[in-house]
């Protein structure tokens, strides 16, 4: 069994309205008036606030190749990564005291918004110290999916090396993929949604010495569910172009949440014998105002159920693998009670869904 011991978030230091957004997004986008005026309520039916972003906004006004995107993307994650992962080995609400980079077995990277080889985990195990020996497992193209299942994937890997720890490190800096030649609705939809963020999860095997330092009730992950709808690559993802990447969002994906995500979480629920009735809440990637409707149009939830999710979309917005750790955050602050029960769950290119049974122990 596997046990998540603490968590640490990071966003970026540039911190926008949703309304300034909406305004400079008018000014710059590359569409004629009567297109963008059509579009713009967009950024007012997002349940969105505020966004934090890595870039201040000029640098948006101006096009960039994708090797200067890229650099800037390196740099800002390492900064980011560094401050999350400090976060997390030091929080005095998680843990009895805090946690060595020295204690770290394995290290699993998730990022799909730019690319470093070697991978920018190596630069972080550098920079802090952390064994030679550690393991490394950098996974690349989840997008959004990319939270829910590194945890999912530790655990599994925990469940083999019961005596390790695992650091899970999610880097993903959204805004740098904005194309400001890019006339796509998609494009247009990804300036209205996406934030900057990185998230740092510590999970520990049930033989750990460190599942000790658990300051209180801590989640343990029960089970993980995988499933892929085929021939749905179109769904969600990245267009490779000269200057970088271009997002690719389908206006089917609300659709999905009640055709793919639905038969998906009910059968994860029956297998491990438990009732929607029995959540406290969903720790879910909140993706946007519609997924969440449609989340609680098909559990039937009661709207406080998604309250973590709710929050996070609307300070911080959507920013792909990190967003549903920003969730899990919110709710181990809280301290639910032992036997709390939850599940974690993300949407993902594939198209994909990732899911992980949780109880408070």
């Amino acid at each position: 069994m596997a046990f998540i011991l603490s968590t640490g978030v990071q966003t970026a230091e540039h911190h926008y309205s949703q309304d300034t957004l909406q305004k400079y997004v008018y000014k710059i986008f590359p569409m004629e008036s009567k297109e963008k005026k059509r579009l713009l309520p967009i950024f007012e039916n997002t349940m969105i606030e505020e966004r934090q972003l890595s870039i201040d906004l000029d640098w948006f006004s101006q096009p960039h190749s994708f090797p200067e995107r890229n650099k800037m993307y390196q740099e800002k994650s390492v900064a980011y990564a560094k401050q999350a992962i400090n976060s997390c080995f030091t929080s005095e609400q998680f843990l009895t005291s805090p946690v060595s980079t020295r204690d770290i077995d394995h290290i699993i990277l998730v990022s799909s918004t730019g690319i470093a080889t070697p991978t920018i985990d190596t630069q972080i195990i550098n920079d802090m110290d952390f064994q030679d020996s550690v393991k490394r497992t950098p996974i690349f193209g989840l997008g959004c999916a990319g939270g829910t299942s590194a945890v999912a994937k530790a655990a599994e890997w925990l469940n083999g090396q019961p005596e390790s720890n695992v650091l899970i490190i999610c880097i993903e800096l959204c805004s740098l993929t904005f194309q400001l030649d890019d006339l796509s609705v998609s494009n247009f939809v990804g300036t209205a949604l996406f934030g900057d963020g990185v998230s740092a999860v510590l999970m520990a095997g049930n033989q750990s010495p460190l599942r000790y330092k658990a300051q209180a009730p801590c989640p343990k992950v029960i089970s993980t569910s995988s499933k892929i709808k085929k021939d749905s690559q179109s769904v969600m993802g990245w267009r490779i172009v000269e200057k970088g990447f271009e997002v690719i969002f389908n206006k089917s994906i609300p659709r999905l949440v009640k055709e793919f995500w639905y038969p998906h979480a009910e059968q994860v629920l029956i297998d491990q014998g438990w009732k929607v009735k029995e959540l406290s809440f969903l720790v879910a990637h909140p993706g946007g105002r519609k997924v969440i409707e449609s989340y609680e149009k098909c559990l039937d939830l009661s709207p406080t159920m998604l309250e973590n999710t709710k929050k996070i979309l609307k300070h911080h917005g959507n920013m792909s693998s990190p967003t549903v750790h920003f969730v899990l955050h919110e709710a181990m602050q809280s301290q639910p009670k032992k036997g709390t029960k939850s599940l974690m769950t993300s949407l993902g290119p594939g198209f994909s869904s990732e899911m992980a049974c949780l109880e408070w122990f």
